[in-house]
């Protein structure tokens, strides 16, 4: 990751340890080595190695992590992927904030693979969005680069789309992208949410780069990429799920994106087991 990272897993070590851990102080009171192996216990895609174990360095920069695997490699039932090595007042103190974000980074890099594997052979990129849990958007929206999709805006700040309520407190289509192409540097490209044939005509007429087709059927889908005509990059989004995106990829559009990589993801159960002194 090329942010720093520090502060957000301290702030949840923080969160889960304000004071002290009683349970662990309690029954080890000094300095004691040990071990402690990560088993996977189904089978996924790994993500999130390296927070993982910035969580443990944290608290204990002398702590060690091993991994018999990288991030974005297939995992499966039962497999050791490593093992954590230190102060063991540490290793039980940090391990649940680290499991936290291995399972749900590694849920989310599964859940974008299944769906990233059947566009396969297509020129689609399957797309994230902000749809993000709040402080950890780094560590979600990675998630998804490592399961084989892609980022589309990380923040406000990264680029113009002009959503139903940006349209509708412009005065419509044109006079959004009209002011947008105004306020906006000439570098960012401005992209229009169309939720009908009559807002699309108005988008494009108006000059949008990028157009979205936001819970269109695929038969609308396919109208609407007609009457594009290459004018514009297409995007779709919209309740897409592994049963309906086999059906998108013909249609000719450049994006599908998907909130539901990031809010609807399980979690990829991982577990640290057979902790011992050494």
């Amino acid at each position: 990751m090329q942010k720093n990272i520090d502060n957000l897993i301290l702030a949840a070590l923080k969160e889960d340890m304000p004071s002290e851990d009683i349970s662990t102080n309690s029954v080890i009171r000094k300095y004691t080595r040990g071990r402690v192996s990560l088993i996977c216990k189904q089978d996924g895609v790994i993500a999130g190695l390296q927070v993982f174990e910035k969580v443990f360095m944290l608290l204990d920069g002398t702590t060690r992590c091993r991994f018999t695997v990288k991030d974005g490699d297939r995992v499966s039932k039962g497999q050791t992927l490593g093992e954590v090595e230190g102060d063991i007042r540490v290793i039980l103190s940090g391990e649940r904030t680290a499991l936290n974000y291995l399972q749900r980074m590694s849920g989310i890099a599964t859940h974008t693979r299944k769906m990233a594997d059947l566009l396969k052979g297509s020129r689609i990129r399957l797309l994230d969005t902000r749809k993000t849990t709040p402080n950890n958007r780094i560590f979600e929206k990675y998630a998804v680069k490592v399961g084989g999709g892609y980022n589309h805006r990380f923040s406000l700040s990264d680029g113009v789309m002009l959503k139903d309520n940006h349209i509708a407190a412009a005065g419509g289509v044109k006079k959004a992208v009209e002011m947008a192409r105004e306020y906006a540097s000439f570098v960012h490209r401005i992209e229009v949410e169309v939720e009908n044939f009559e807002m699309l005509e108005e988008a494009l007429e108006a000059g949008a780069d990028i157009i979205m087709l936001d819970n269109m059927s695929p038969g609308d889908m396919k109208k609407a990429v007609s009457m594009i005509a290459g004018r514009a990059l297409i995007e779709c989004s919209g309740n897409l799920t592994e049963e309906n995106i086999p059906d998108l990829i013909n249609l000719g559009v450049d994006f599908i994106s998907s909130g539901a990589l990031t809010y609807s993801s399980s979690i990829l159960d991982l577990s640290l087991k057979n902790l011992e002194r050494i």
